[in-house]
């Protein structure tokens, strides 16, 4: 058997990234998560692009983090990356490392942390302290229910006030059995909106955008 090789710490891992444009990926606990292998793998197609994923942990119920092609981030690191008062905060370092950050999928609750301002995990800690000048798009989803509930419109316009930019969700069958609106949008029309931010940046790049300091 071999030996397992040494995990490198994630300050080390954002470091040596490498591509030209960085999407962080965040994953929340929607039953769509089950697709992030997929999206992953296809937003790693596109030239130049590097792609990390921060995951709440109860989105590993749907889908197995060792499928992901990238390293994937959770709680957990947080944590073990902060030991004294000179070390790295991960939150932190997932904002400055990225150029775009992806939620997708972006579930019920997540939402309403994020339109209230609650940071309570690394995922909405990243979004806290996220940098407005550079793109966050979110990808609703969750059930036909909870979509249509009255609260969930004035969350969604909320994000987009902060200048979040929605991929809308369909309309389709989904896992509970409902019909009806709520499904997180196509993985190839979520790749396709990505791909125009990235053109968008090679038009008109801004300055710093992305460093790990």
């Amino acid at each position: 058997m071999q030996a397992e090789s040494p995990v490198k710490s994630p300050k080390c891992d954002l470091l040596d990234s490498c591509g030209t444009f960085r999407v962080l990926v965040g994953v929340t606990g929607s039953v769509a998560a089950l697709k992030v292998p997929l999206l992953v793998s296809q937003l790693l197609e596109l030239p130049g692009v590097d792609v990390r994923v921060v995951t709440t942990e109860h989105a590993k119920h749907f889908y197995n983090p060792a499928e992901v092609a990238v390293r994937v981030y959770s709680d957990a690191n947080e944590w073990e990356l902060w030991r004294q008062r000179s070390d790295p905060v991960l939150h932190i370092e997932l904002r400055r490392w990225a150029n775009l950050f992806l939620i997708a999928p972006l579930d019920a609750n997540t939402l309403g942390k994020i339109s209230s301002g609650i940071c309570d995990n690394l995922l909405t800690c990243v979004v806290r302290a996220w940098d407005t000048s550079r793109p966050l798009l979110f990808c609703p989803a969750m059930n036909t229910a909870m979509w249509h509930h009255p609260i969930t419109s004035r969350q969604v316009d909320g994000l987009k006030e902060f200048g979040y930019v929605e991929i809308p969700c369909i309309a389709k069958k989904l896992v509970c059995g409902d019909q009806g609106k709520g499904a997180m949008a196509e993985v190839s029309t979520i790749v396709d909106v990505v791909q125009q931010f990235i053109q968008k940046a090679a038009e008109s790049p801004q300055e710093g955008a992305g460093q790990v300091l």
